[in-house]
């Protein structure tokens, strides 16, 4: 009995084991696969014209009350021979329609707008999805934008008075991107520089 108990004992620890390993792999491809595809995510807007590693050197933080309800932001810096050339900041719109919407906003060191994408969302398909780069030029259309370009009070959708087209039949999700990206630039306007100065975090990015 004892050698059965014993013999079983060892099975379910090698089984427990093996499960580990397992799930160990599958989470290490998983963060591979992340990362990878926030790569080519920044890769779509970042300059050219860096030779440091942004997804290495970034940082986290949490700014009242441009990032609201106590989001957490990643700053991912690219520079050229030490010098700041651009920061993309990953945060959250959260008045979409049906919740938040993650971002990646590029934003030029002079504080223009090298473009702008959707991390995930939970929009409505065929009317919302619209801020996907993959299924219209829409969100295309904040490159080159900056806080004075168009002037802030038109940073909006057309039916509240801005610049920006709303989606026939959604209007909120679009609102949601224009005054978080805008909020975005705010933000940047004020931290330019710290911005940059800020030491990179320790950990990993996975891109999870």
């Amino acid at each position: 009995m004892a050698r059965a108990a014993l013999s079983l004992g060892l099975v379910a620890v090698i089984g427990t084991l093996l499960l580990t390993g397992v799930d160990a792999l599958t989470r290490e491809r998983i963060a591979q696969q992340e990362r990878r595809v926030l790569l080519e995510q920044l890769g779509q807007i970042v300059p050219v014209r860096f030779d440091n590693e942004p997804l290495d050197d970034r940082f986290t933080f949490r700014a009242e009350p441009w990032f609201p309800k106590g989001q957490q932001v990643t700053a991912y810096r690219a520079r050229l021979a030490g010098e700041p050339v651009a920061v993309v900041l990953r945060f959250l719109a959260v008045n979409g329609y049906n919740g938040n919407i993650s971002l990646l906003a590029g934003i030029n060191y002079d504080g223009s707008l090298r473009g702008v994408r959707v991390v995930s969302h939970r929009e409505t398909p065929g009317l919302g999805d619209g801020i996907e780069a993959e299924k219209s030029d829409w969100v295309r259309s904040f490159e080159g934008k900056s806080l004075g370009r168009p002037p802030l009070e038109r940073w909006a959708v057309r039916r509240d008075g801005g610049d920006f087209d709303q989606f026939t039949g959604a209007t909120i999700t679009p609102r949601a991107v224009v005054e978080a990206v805008r909020r975005a630039l705010e933000y940047h306007a004020v931290n330019r520089e710290a911005l940059f100065e800020r030491p990179a975090d320790d950990r990993k990015e996975t891109g999870g």
